[in-house]
């Protein structure tokens, strides 16, 4: 398991005292296999029965090798057979070495082939050896990372490690009452088989100087199995005590160690309820600007749909302000910062395409072939004033059909500044404003309509000699073509025929916010010439009246 600083020490002890402790336990197996044991009954039948195979293989071994040097010297008939006397010995050799491997194997399973054990364990302990040089404390620095999520992952690994650590420490506290147990037994064993005199396992002493016969010989030899049993079993009781003790150190190195643990974990849930506190404070302090600006809007004097619409539009920036930063309380900050803000750039680049388009149509309809406060245009159909030129947004005050009176409707229209580069609109007001209007009057067919048109002219002209001026003026600078100079902005009068009398257009040119003013006074104007000429002609008429004799 990686470990920190602090466990390094406590790590690096706890796996000396585990590879003491495995060489102690080797020592303890070959010592107790070199010990002759006791042989049962079945044993010592095996043992005798290995001893008379093994002969047996020897004296096929030698055989083999006769017929071999014999076979090389003879010839013809004799040779061959000579060869089929060495093929028969040679498998009564295979024969004679599967009955000696089953026979070490029977040994081995009833206790008697101490060699083979002992083998078996170096085999075993050179690969735990290898295993155990190989070991290497990891040392990692834990990562400060902070955030709610990463505050309980540390806190899982620790708890799990913490559990791991428990279990090893009970390990140790359990061999070590394992061995003590073994050891007492032990101990007592020795003090009870020394306590009977002239014995060595409880047999007896045989003088000395006496004829060895072959029932003394056994003796003899059963006595020094006994003290090399003995020795053995004062070893053990070292080995055990060095193994107790061992095992003690692992589980007091192992209790430092969860002490270690447990101070860190102590310290994660610290920083994991400041964290909580943090967002409690973050949701508190959010309820209180909520309900302070509630208050606060109370007192400003607003129009309530005003007062409503702020509290919202503040109210939902707090929430995502709060939201923003409880995220970065449960998260914590990101690690690679610029892959995830060129990626949230990238999402928010088409997420929020069409607010893009709109800002830059906003320089667009700011720049010079643009359109201002009070130009009348058309946006996708929709004809009216412009009353509002935000970055994001254009309102129009709907005024209906030009050929109509133009009058507002009353409605405000509101179009994302994207037409301007996605689309296109018509200004109605570029270039002064300037627009042409008609004036059209009906007269009956007894009026004389000469005098009139040129009495209508007259004001006409007079009424728009200044906007016609600067229209040609503003139209010659617009528009920097021959076709465009030639065009001219004077009255022009058109008389035609009608049913019942005479129909009078005069197209004049006006601005475009003064086209109703001027032409309520030219209609004025004209009702006014006409009302004069006839007063004019029921005078004259009258006065030919009187003329006449009576």
């Amino acid at each position: 398991m990686p470990t920190s600083a602090d466990e390094v020490p406590l790590a690096q002890e706890a796996l000396r005292l585990g590879d003491r402790e495995m060489d102690l336990a080797f020592a303890a197996a070959v010592s107790e296999a070199e010990v002759p044991a006791v042989l049962s009954a079945d044993a010592k039948q095996i043992q005798a029965k290995l001893q008379n195979v093994e002969k047996s293989l020897d004296g096929d071994k030698a055989r083999v090798a006769q017929l071999n040097t014999a076979s090389a010297q003879a010839t013809g008939a004799n040779k061959d057979s000579l060869d089929d006397q060495l093929e028969q010995a040679k498998v009564q050799v295979e024969l004679d070495q599967d009955e000696v491997d089953n026979a070490k194997q029977e040994l081995a399973r009833a206790g008697g082939d101490a060699q083979g054990r002992i083998e078996q364990l170096m085999k075993e302990h050179d690969a735990a050896s290898r295993i155990a040089d190989t070991t290497t404390v990891n040392t990692a620095t834990p990562p400060d990372l902070s955030g709610l999520v990463h505050h309980y992952q540390q806190w899982s690994e620790l708890h799990d490690k913490e559990l791991q650590l428990r279990q090893a420490q009970q390990d140790s506290e359990s061999a070590a009452a394992g061995f003590t147990t073994k050891r007492d037994a032990l101990e007592s064993n020795i003090k009870t088989k020394k306590g009977v005199p002239g014995t060595l396992e409880g047999g007896p002493t045989p003088p000395v100087g006496a004829s060895l016969t072959s029932s003394t010989r056994d003796a003899a030899a059963d006595l020094v199995n006994a003290t090399k049993r003995r020795s053995a079993a004062v070893k053990a009781l070292t080995n055990y005590d060095e193994r107790v003790e061992d095992q003690r150190h692992l589980a007091e190195t192992y209790r430092k160690w969860i002490e270690v643990v447990t101070a860190r974990q102590r310290t994660v849930i610290h920083g994991a309820l400041s964290g909580a506190a943090v967002i409690v404070a973050v949701l508190l302090i959010g309820v209180f600007f909520d309900s302070w600006l509630k208050c606060l809007l109370t007192k400003v004097r607003l129009d309530p749909r005003q007062a409503d619409t702020l509290h919202t539009v503040i109210s939902t920036g707090l929430q995502i302000i709060a939201l923003g930063l409880i995220l970065l309380v449960i998260f914590g900050p990101p690690s690679q910062l610029g892959t995830i803000l060129g990626l949230a750039g990238a999402g928010l680049t088409v997420a929020l395409k069409d607010f893009i388009v709109s800002f830059l149509g906003w320089f667009v309809l700011m720049g010079r072939n643009g359109m201002r406060l009070g130009d009348w245009v058309e946006i996708n159909g929709v004809t009216g004033e412009v009353v509002e030129l935000g970055m994001f947004h254009t309102v129009l005050l709907e005024t209906g059909n030009w050929t109509d009176s133009g009058h507002p409707t009353g409605r405000r229209v509101t179009f994302t500044n994207s037409f301007a580069i996605e689309g296109h609109y018509f200004n109605f007001s570029t270039s002064g404003q300037w627009l042409w209007d008609e004036l059209t009057l009906v007269l009956a067919s007894s009026q004389n309509p000469y005098p009139i048109v040129e009495a209508i002219q007259k004001t006409v002209l007079e009424a728009t000699a200044e906007s016609a001026g600067q229209a040609e003026k503003e139209w010659q600078h617009a528009a920097r073509s021959r076709n465009m100079r030639a065009l001219s902005a004077t009255p022009a009068i058109n008389v035609k025929p009608v049913s019942g009398g005479v129909e009078i257009a005069v197209r004049y040119i006006t601005r475009a916010n003064e086209r109703y003013q001027l032409r309520s006074r030219l209609y004025q104007a004209a009702m006014n010439l006409i009302s004069k000429k006839d007063s004019q002609e029921a005078v004259s008429i009258s006065e030919k009246q009187d003329r006449k004799p009576v």
